[in-house]
């Protein structure tokens, strides 16, 4: 009992209230997300621009629908990832990585969980409020709507997985912000629908970098055009992937030695 009392004081207490001590915090951490929703729908609205009716077989509302799911994905990063990912590094470079191996709850649902980022919450709004807006010009069913849930609360497994694969590195590397950075480069690509791409792209964002199954695939379960392959592809991707990650992640720790020694 403890120990969850411990995380909700973690989650409530002074990271929360430092975070929300400025209201010019606030002002412009939502000014900051309404810019980047900006960039994003003026990318679709530049895709579709011309007359164009459809792109890759998606009508604009349906792209719309995939920018949705982006942004909610972005702000899921930026509010629950992100914070505690990026301390990974810092945390074996000085040495308090110690502290959190010697505590009695696990190592990596300590660091997955300790950090909320409540100003990047925006996102996560106007994300929901952007996939209801597109949606409500679609037919769409309410076991098309069930589909899409379970299939994103997939998404965000292979999110926090590759996010969690990538700090881990720093046992070894330390340094690894470049490669997150990288990961962000490649996942504005998400933004579109997959197929708005040429094959070989296609490919890669969906069986290389799986882009296409954060964001595409649950605009598609939603609209009813998902295929049983991705269907099924998408949850066994994500269990795989979490599997291997906690293997990486204990493999990680055993190698660690403290920076004190």
């Amino acid at each position: 009992m403890t120990r969850y009392l411990r995380l909700i004081r973690i989650f409530t207490g002074a990271t929360i209230s430092a975070q929300l001590e400025y209201r010019a915090n606030f002002i412009g951490a939502v000014l900051s997300s309404l810019g980047q929703v900006g960039v994003a729908l003026l990318a679709i609205g530049v895709l579709f621009g011309q007359g164009i009716d459809t792109v890759g077989g998606w009508t604009f509302r349906e792209a719309l629908l995939v920018t949705g799911f982006f942004i909610l994905t972005e702000g899921f990063i930026a509010v629950f990832v992100q914070p505690n990912m990026s301390r990974i590094a810092e945390a074996i470079r000085t040495g308090n990585m110690d502290f959190t191996l010697l505590k009695p709850l696990d190592a990596q649902f300590s660091v997955s969980t300790r950090y909320l980022n409540v100003l990047r919450v925006p996102d996560l709004l106007i994300g929901l409020g952007l996939i209801v807006y597109a949606a409500s010009a679609l037919t769409i069913t309410p076991g098309g709507v069930l589909i899409a849930a379970v299939l994103y609360a997939s998404a965000l497994t292979i999110v926090y997985c590759i996010w969690l694969a990538l700090s881990t590195t720093a046992f070894w590397f330390v340094k690894t912000q470049n490669v997150a950075e990288l990961f962000n480069g490649i996942f504005g690509a998400g933004r579109f629908p997959v197929t708005a791409f040429p094959l070989p792209v296609r490919f890669a964002l969906t069986f290389i970098v799986p882009i296409a199954l954060i964001t595409t695939v649950p605009a598609q379960a939603m609209t009813g055009r998902l295929s049983p392959a991705l269907a099924v592809t998408s949850p066994l991707l994500a269990a795989g992937l979490f599997a291997v990650t906690r293997w990486f992640w204990l493999r990680a720790v055993a190698s660690y030695t403290s920076a004190s020694s």
